[in-house]
């Protein structure tokens, strides 16, 4: 999850460090804000910027050795409330063990509702405001667009929706919309929210707010030549990251899984698969003709004026050659927002695979023939790429055996490394396309996790972890470590992920990014979908491993 702010690492002023916490708590308020008050006179300005609030521990701490800070916004100023969510927060943190481990599950499980929903409406409540016909000059108007439940989930510190961040940013809360019906509206609106983005804009991977919720636009600052022309009114950015159309799929089949509702299923949602089909169409083409061998321009390319090689394409927006015949999907930039180098990115890959074939399974349960002729066109699509991975994805490796390849270009060219972001190598498992045991994905995991088979897994004096160069040479990302626990079952490995990740969340919260020799450096002090995966974890470990981290081994479910 590439971000425009990244660049710049988060370093604490050293009065800052040496202020006591009570000194540190009051640092957050704008001199502009004015403090909380009582239910009937209270005022929504009162609230803090998060992001601002986020920079600076709040009591009450911990009572472990860490003395975590209690990070959560008061409550009139969170964005979304849920019992259930708060139920599960009760019911984690009291059986947990250590209390800064408890800290940091309360803090970071309901860090998306907290503080990321930006605007929702349930179809019903009059929130939304009537969008105009003419409001995206891009777009085709129809009675049923922007219509029912929507929710717009912002990434952090971005007024700004990316596809893959809000998917994931909900995930933690998949179980509950069963039970808690403001959950599944959530959800099922954000579903809704992303169709419209897919219609719209399918190569983009972040979008301005709803055109029905009110809120301003905000540009990115950057001077992009991309193609398809968009509405910048209505996309904040536009790098086509396969792993996008792979989130809008898994957002939507995470959901059916867990409540059985078909309700996402509208016209608008058919639509956008239907795109999304289009999307694949064009960016399964090779860069030459296979029937004349002449060069053809692709349909999607991206120039950034910049002087970072990894902000934009070369070869005129193109990116470099990809042959015919891999059955493999083209993807122009990574889920860290960075070019990729060759175009046929596993990761994204291997996720778009597993969720047409999930999308197919929803899609063949039902009884239309329309519906079924869909699913065949979705599971046809799914063996084709899962074909081409296995036998252009896969490559020899003298110490390792046969690995993964990050990415390759169906003549031959591969490059092995993994970064952070998810999806990613080391992810493999969680995503569905191959199971833990797998001999490749083990081959594959030990040369992710060595320093002499991944050039971004990144040691330290203090931390260590996959990192992406995105960030830079330092700086390794906490949810790497998260992603190898979950797809561990060794006891140690598990635990040795979890103590430096705690170690390392001296705010009570989970960084973008840590410096490997000096974690009080690190980018984003809140990051929604980082706090969500170490909320998972939580979760998998409570359920898988409960003797980790419970004071009483025994399993516990969502």
């Amino acid at each position: 999850m590439g971000r425009l702010s990244r660049g710049s690492v988060f370093l604490p002023v050293l009065a800052t460090l040496l202020a006591p916490v009570s000194a540190q708590s009051e640092l957050v308020w704008d001199s502009t804000e004015k403090p909380l008050t009582g239910e009937d006179t209270f005022d929504k300005a009162a609230c803090p910027n998060y992001a601002h609030y986020a920079a600076y521990p709040h009591r009450p701490l911990s009572k472990g050795p860490l003395a975590l800070p209690f990070q959560r916004p008061d409550p009139r100023c969170r964005t979304f409330h849920s019992e259930a969510i708060e139920k599960v927060i009760e019911d984690i943190t009291s059986r947990i063990k250590d209390p800064d481990l408890a800290r940091l599950f309360e803090n970071t499980y309901p860090s998306t509702t907290d503080t990321t929903v930006k605007f929702h409406t349930n179809g019903k409540d009059g929130k939304g405001k009537k969008p105009r016909r003419n409001q995206w000059p891009m777009g085709t108007f129809d009675d049923e667009e922007w219509k029912g439940p929507h929710s717009f989930i912002i990434t952090g510190d971005i007024l700004a929706e990316w596809l893959r961040d809000s998917t994931n940013q909900l995930s933690p809360y998949q179980a509950l919309a069963k039970k808690d019906p403001k959950i599944f509206t959530l959800i099922l609106g954000a579903i809704n929210t992303q169709s419209e983005y897919v219609i719209e804009s399918p190569y983009c991977n972040a979008f301005q707010p709803p055109p029905i919720s009110g809120l301003p636009a905000s540009m990115n600052g950057q001077d992009d030549t991309v193609h398809p022309i968009f509405e910048p009114s209505f996309v904040f950015e536009c790098k086509y990251e396969l792993d996008s159309l792979g989130h809008f799929l898994a957002l939507a089949n995470d959901f059916f899984d867990h409540t059985g509702s078909r309700e996402f299923m509208n016209k608008r949602w058919y639509r956008a698969l239907n795109t999304l089909l289009g999307v694949l169409e064009s960016q399964s083409e090779s860069t030459f003709s296979s029937e004349t061998g002449r060069y053809r321009p692709n349909e999607y390319t991206f120039q950034r004026q910049t002087t970072t090689g990894t902000e934009t394409l070369n070869l005129n927006g193109n990116g470099n050659p990809l042959n015919n015949g891999t059955g493999l999907i083209r993807s122009a930039f990574r889920p860290s927002d960075d070019a990729t180098i060759f175009g046929y990115f596993i990761p994204a890959n291997a996720m778009m695979a597993t969720e047409l074939k999930r999308t197919a399974a929803i899609l063949k349960s039902s009884d239309k023939k329309s519906d079924l002729e869909l699913s065949e066109t979705l599971e046809s699509w799914s063996r084709n790429i899962t074909k081409g991975i296995w036998e252009h994805g896969v490559v020899p490796n003298r110490k390792y055996g046969d690995v993964f390849a990050y990415e390759v270009d169906g003549y031959g060219s591969s490059l092995l490394m993994d970064d952070a972001n998810y999806p990613s190598l080391l992810a493999l498992p969680l995503m569905g396309f191959v199971t833990e045991k797998d001999e490749t994905y083990q081959n594959t995991r030990r040369m992710l996790l060595e320093k002499t088979g991944n050039p971004y897994y990144l040691t330290g004096r203090e931390f260590k972890g996959i990192g992406g160069p995105h960030i830079g040479l330092q700086n390794a990302w906490p949810m790497s470590l998260l992603v190898q626990a979950r797809t561990s079952d060794d006891d140690e490995e598990i635990m040795e992920c979890l103590k430096l990740v705690l170690k390392s969340s001296s705010l009570g919260l989970i960084h973008e990014s840590v410096d490997v020799n000096w974690p009080s450096s690190y980018t984003r002090s809140w990051f929604a979908w980082a706090n969500g995966v170490f909320a998972e974890t939580i979760l998998d470990l409570a359920k898988r491993k409960p003797h980790l981290i419970f004071k009483e081994a025994v399993p516990y479910e969502v």
